[in-house]
């Protein structure tokens, strides 16, 4: 199994990600979610000249953002910068799109870009509609070497629902999912495996990369003590953030909401029904998403949602969790650092030792 970081991205995101390279840390995946975090693909070069080995990657890129041939420019920029290290992780939009008040995105549009990016790190001359034409598009000066077509940079694809899968499984993608919990991730790999198997793909050569966030608890702490609030609490908000956007703005909440903590999230849409702007409540709403907790939500933040969502315990028991994801079959586990917590990642590497 490989391990690696997630970061909410800051222009010296490097910082971060040259001590989990030391630490021995494969990959570190960077958000692209511009109404919160720094952009992904300045933080991404800044990091590919201060590190040799770690794998670099958007943990995910949302089409509707950039267009796909500046994005394949910015891989191929960054490939330049670090040959072969570059990973192309995408999704329809979550965090980036709600941010702006906006629900996912289509996944045929998804595949329409997919299809026009990788064509171009190919080096190959590829139809793309813009401003209503169609139109052929190449990097017309490779062989200048301003930018990397030649060394291969990964896709991996963020999805949730059966379609999302098949696509991945269709492309030969590696998977990123979400786990808040053992037995959800698990059940999740195995209808991803599931997908591949339909198409031929033996379960063991792909990528299947579980992101998390928790706090590795010492004896006796807390689980929504000072360090896990602001370590594992911001998972834990999200699903505050769900139920919100889903009973204000109609948006799907794909998240099921355990009965034990049903009572706090009822009460938190209810403080959300109050945002200000009326007509942009999602700004309130999603401010500090998968970064911090606002300090309006932390009466709703239990250590039981903090429990329920995250990989939040004592060292061991944390051991035991990765290791059952392992055994499911997950290729590679990924722990999302906080801003302002960037030293937990000496907790995690010594966790990763044990497993």
């Amino acid at each position: 199994m490989e391990f690696g970081i997630a970061v909410t991205t800051a222009a010296d995101s490097w910082k971060v990600v040259k001590r989990a390279e030391e630490l021995g840390f494969s990959h570190a995946w960077f958000y692209d979610t511009q109404m919160l975090c720094a952009d992904c693909f300045v933080a991404m070069g800044a990091a590919a000249v201060q590190t040799s080995k770690i794998r670099l990657g958007t943990g995910v890129l949302i089409p509707s953002n950039r267009i796909a041939p500046v994005t394949a420019n910015g891989f191929a920029s960054l490939n330049q910068l670090a040959p072969g290290r570059i990973d192309f992780g995408v999704g329809t939009g979550f965090t980036g799109r709600r941010t702006m008040g906006l629900g996912a995105m289509k996944l045929a549009d998804m595949e329409e870009y997919i299809r026009v990016v990788m064509a171009l790190l190919a080096g190959e001359t590829v139809d793309f509609t813009v401003e209503g034409k169609r139109q052929k598009i190449t990097f017309l000066n490779p062989e200048l070497k301003l930018i990397n077509l030649a060394d291969p940079v990964r896709l991996h694809l963020s999805a949730y629902g059966p379609r999302a899968q098949a696509l991945t499984a269709k492309l030969g993608a590696g998977w990123i999912n979400f786990v808040g919990d053992v037995a959800g991730g698990n059940r999740a790999l195995a209808s991803m495996q599931e997908s591949w198997r339909k198409v031929g793909r033996a379960d063991g050569s792909m990528s299947a990369v579980a992101f998390a966030l928790g706090c590795v608890l010492q004896p006796g702490e807390a689980a929504d003590g000072e360090r896990a609030m602001a370590q594992a609490g911001p998972r834990a908000a999200v699903l505050l953030h769900r139920a919100a956007d889903e009973a204000l703005s109609g948006l799907p909440n794909t998240s099921t909401i355990p009965e034990s903590v049903a009572d706090p999230v009822a009460r938190y849409v209810e403080l959300a029904r109050g945002f200000e702007p009326a007509d942009a409540r999602y700004l309130m709403n999603h401010r500090g998403h998968l970064m911090a907790v606002k300090d309006i939500e932390r009466p709703y933040v239990t250590a039981d949602l903090i429990r329920q969502t995250t990989l939040t315990a004592e060292e061991d028991e944390i051991v035991r969790r990765i290791r059952a994801l392992r055994d499911a079959g997950y290729t590679q586990f990924t722990i999302q650092l906080t801003p302002g917590q960037e030293a937990a990642i000496e907790d995690w590497a010594r966790v990763v030792a044990k497993v």
